[in-house]
């Protein structure tokens, strides 16, 4: 038998073992297609998803939010992050935005910041303080006490904070926002009963408007220092001391869940 003879016989018999193999594999594919159970499966997998690295605070109001008139430094925010700190376990990070002396109008405007919005975005938890400039203006609502004239501004301020909720549940509707109540530091002076029963009605609409929102809980302050107000007021007599800002993290911290 000569070479050529020899060569074609081998190219046939490759060709046909090639395409007995196809044969073979499609054969087998179409067992196993027809029939997944023979297919084996992995059990017990873990899967491995990338939990979210600690909690994201972002305060917005006034002084009080900055912690004006506590000698530590910490504020009620201060205080309330070592306390979330300590039940959860968790690192806290805190975007302070307040801004002394601030009112409703220039957070409104403070609110529609591309980066305020951004910051509202990430937050697990949001806090804020407002209201106190609004309807004490440095003292000034004393002086010239027109209940008509309060009226007024309580509208505005409502008006505001709508607005400035409106912004914070479509920035970000999950997170629990914490609205702090106003109390009455002029309780001891001349017309502080007065003064005292427009705080009440002023917590008691913006308590109203807070529960026209989901997960905007309003925190009374009012009663905490009603009864003791100079021991926790700074020498200022206006902003809460170290005491003071204390209770408010504590009134806080007991209406935060675990």
């Amino acid at each position: 038998m000569n070479k050529n003879v020899i060569r074609s016989v081998t190219i046939v018999s490759l060709f046909f073992c090639i395409l007995w193999l196809v044969g073979l594999g499609l054969a087998v594919g179409e067992y196993y297609a027809g029939k997944p159970d023979k297919i084996p499966v992995k059990t017990n997998v873990e899967k491995q998803v990338k939990k979210k690295e600690g909690l994201h605070i972002v305060a917005l109001g006034d002084s009080l939010t900055r912690g004006t008139g506590d000698e530590t430094g910490k504020g009620y925010i201060g205080v309330l992050m070592d306390e979330i700190k300590e039940k959860s376990k968790q690192d806290v990070q805190l975007t302070n935005l307040g801004i002394s002396g601030q009112r409703s109008d220039s957070l409104k405007q403070q609110i529609q910041q591309t980066e305020v919005k951004r910051q509202l975005q990430t937050a697990d938890m949001i806090l804020v303080t407002m209201g106190g400039n609004d309807l004490f203006r440095g003292g000034q609502a004393l002086l010239e006490f027109e209940t008509e004239d309060i009226a007024d501004i309580e509208k505005k301020f409502l008006e505001n904070m709508n607005f400035i909720f409106q912004q914070i549940r479509a920035s970000n509707p999950k997170a629990n926002v914490f609205f702090i109540g106003l109390y009455n530091p002029f309780i001891d002076l001349e017309q502080g009963k007065e003064m005292s029963q427009v705080v009440r009605h002023w917590n008691y609409q913006s308590a109203e408007l807070s529960a026209s929102f989901p997960n905007i809980v309003f925190v009374p302050t009012f009663d905490l220092f009603e009864l003791k107000v100079n021991d926790y007021l700074y020498t200022d007599k206006f902003h809460p001391n170290t005491k003071g800002y204390r209770l408010i993290a504590e009134r806080v911290a007991s209406l935060l869940t675990w």
